[in-house]
């Protein structure tokens, strides 16, 4: 089969990059004191805190997958499909670097964040418009590295979320929306395509229970974030490896050893 190359145009990564960084430098000058809504429901009294970075990185998340949409549909592989499952990777993207920028103490580190940020989510905007043509001659590496970056980010939110004391009914629906997103992209690329909703909702709503479980031990926020990206990890190769018609011992072997490599790795922290 003929192999084909395409990369997006450099002046719109820039637009799209430059704008989202610009919108968390600016943030970081921005000061406006928090508003806070509360909510009486009949077993529970809920408060909510709203700030400008709230409101920022959500707005940047939706600047993220309207950039990537953007950018996707230049794509002359593209054609009539849909370039909806090329925009939550850049949406998580942009979030969790306005998640990491804010817990950055205002030092020169946080320039080194917000480059570092800005390069993420560069290449996986590249990553993104590759993807569109599997018989793209880069396809297998952005296939490799958006599922790379989907766990990490998975990660880097988990720890994130986690530290900043999130109570439970608010934590374990935020980690479950999360994993459905990362599970089922990465679920679309190992099936070259095919929808796999049902197996990454399921995926999610057990993950879900377990960031509860999790959540009421005693574990430093690095070790919950290993733990859960383990879980997840695991129950996203099993599906993808059975969806493959990969033998029992293939199956269960990888996400097994990788789930318990993360695991140890939180156990060695204590």
């Amino acid at each position: 089969m003929l192999k084909t190359r395409h990369l997006p145009d450099t002046d719109k990564i820039s637009v799209l990059a430059a704008t989202t960084l610009l919108a968390y430098t600016l943030t970081r000058f921005a000061k406006f004191p928090p508003s806070e809504y509360a909510i009486q429901l009949s077993w529970i009294y809920l408060v909510i805190q709203v700030d400008i970075r709230t409101l920022v990185s959500l707005l940047v998340a939706g600047l993220a997958a309207a950039g990537a949409d953007w950018l996707v549909h230049q794509h002359p592989a593209l054609e009539s499909r849909s370039a909806l499952q090329h925009w939550w990777l850049p949406a998580l993207t942009a979030w969790a670097i306005g998640i990491l920028l804010y817990g950055l103490p205002d030092n020169p580190i946080w320039w080194i964040g917000l480059i570092i940020g800005g390069i993420t989510l560069t290449l996986v905007l590249v990553a993104e418009y590759i993807t569109v043509d599997p018989d793209d001659i880069y396809h297998p590496l952005a296939t490799a590295g958006l599922t790379a970056l989907a766990f990490s980010l998975f990660l880097a939110l988990s720890i994130s979320l986690h530290a900043t004391g999130l109570r439970v009914f608010l934590l374990a629906p935020t980690m479950t929306i999360t994993t459905a997103l990362v599970s089922l992209r990465v679920l679309l690329l190992r099936l070259h395509g095919r929808w796999a909703i049902v197996p990454a909702l399921t995926v999610a709503l057990v993950s879900g229970q377990f960031s509860a479980s999790l959540h009421y031990w005693p574990l430093s926020s690095i070790r919950f974030g290993l733990m859960l990206t383990g879980i997840v990890y695991a129950l996203t190769g099993l599906v993808a490896n059975m969806a493959e018609n990969r033998s029992i011992r293939q199956t269960i072997l990888e996400p097994t050893i990788i789930c318990l490599v993360l695991w140890g790795a939180a156990i060695w922290m204590a």
